[in-house]
């Protein structure tokens, strides 16, 4: 019979499995967000059974949250994979894209809203430069524009 190994080495075995695992912070969110997803399954078939006027078993819309928490798992990977094969750090509109590719209506869909952002963003940034430069008195281009003219109407009369 073998001898149990020492106290320090057994914490480091448990360490290496607990990190291998996720450790337990890593697992209670993935718990958490299982039962998010699980909920919302949830929620959506029930809107489904409004609608369509048909049942699911709780058996049914746990396998569906299942299939779907996996499939979500898929897709972090595989947007992490894009990213890092184009040496980046941030997963982009670009890697989402790609990842939705092979569903025509989805990938309209992100481009759409990928475009309402972007677009409303850059209104965004033009609001805060014009703030920025009324706050320092500085005139916008249009101003500019006028005060040259205004100023050689003045100056040929």
């Amino acid at each position: 019979m073998a001898a149990a190994p020492p106290r320090a080495e057994r914490r480091e075995i448990v360490r290496a499995a607990m990190a291998a695992a996720g450790g337990p912070e890593q697992q209670m969110l993935a718990q958490r967000l299982k039962a998010a997803v699980h909920y919302t399954v949830g929620c959506l078939c029930q809107e489904v059974e409004e609608d369509k006027d048909v049942r699911f078993s709780k058996q049914s819309i746990a396998a569906i949250s299942e299939i779907t928490f996996r499939q979500c798992e898929i897709f972090a990977k595989d947007l992490e994979m894009f990213a890092r094969h184009a040496k980046r750090t941030t997963v982009t509109t670009e890697d989402v894209k790609l990842l939705a590719r092979r569903s025509n209506s989805l990938l309209k869909y992100i481009t759409q809203k990928s475009e309402e952002l972007a677009s409303s963003n850059m209104e965004q940034k033009e609001k805060k430069k014009k703030k920025s430069s009324a706050a320092k008195g500085e005139r916008t281009p249009g101003e500019q524009e006028t005060a040259m003219t205004e100023n050689e109407d003045s100056n040929m009369a």
